[in-house]
């Protein structure tokens, strides 16, 4: 599942609203609407982000939101790693052959490494990722 299906589907629930109920107030088939949540079907439209809002009442900061995840969620990803770092093009390698073999907590770890770095090797301890020296040093 993707995180966009993840929250669809949390959306749902919180209203009570069966996907096949959704599917039909939308005009979209259950089994698009189902592929979407289960991460088989790519980014779903604008239009029908703006569709799934209205049909939520969702608006301002909870919209942008879905809308972010929603770009998080194509299940299917290029990297182009050309001009970049050596270490960035055997880190994408690394992802893509082992991806499906990780379990959650691997995938927890490296979620949060990546969260905290910042573009230019900052993170949100220190310049490199390295915790700030103690001025007690």
């Amino acid at each position: 599942m993707t995180p966009f299906g993840e929250r669809l589907r949390q959306l749902r629930a919180a209203r009570g609203i069966s996907q096949k109920q959704m599917a039909r107030d939308l005009e979209i088939s259950n089994a698009y609407l189902s592929a979407l949540e289960h991460g088989r079907r790519g980014v779903p439209t604008r239009s029908l982000l703006i569709q799934i809002c209205t049909y939520f009442n969702i608006i301002w900061d909870e919209a942008e939101e879905l809308e972010r995840l929603a770009g998080l969620s194509d299940p299917k990803v290029t990297v182009e790693t050309g001009g970049l770092d050596p270490r960035a093009t055997r880190l994408a390698n690394l992802v893509a052959q082992r991806i499906a073999t990780l379990d959650g907590p691997t995938l927890d770890r490296l979620l949060a490494i990546l969260d905290v770095a910042r573009p230019g090797g900052q993170t949100d301890r220190g310049r490199t990722g390295e915790r700030p020296a103690d001025p007690a040093d």
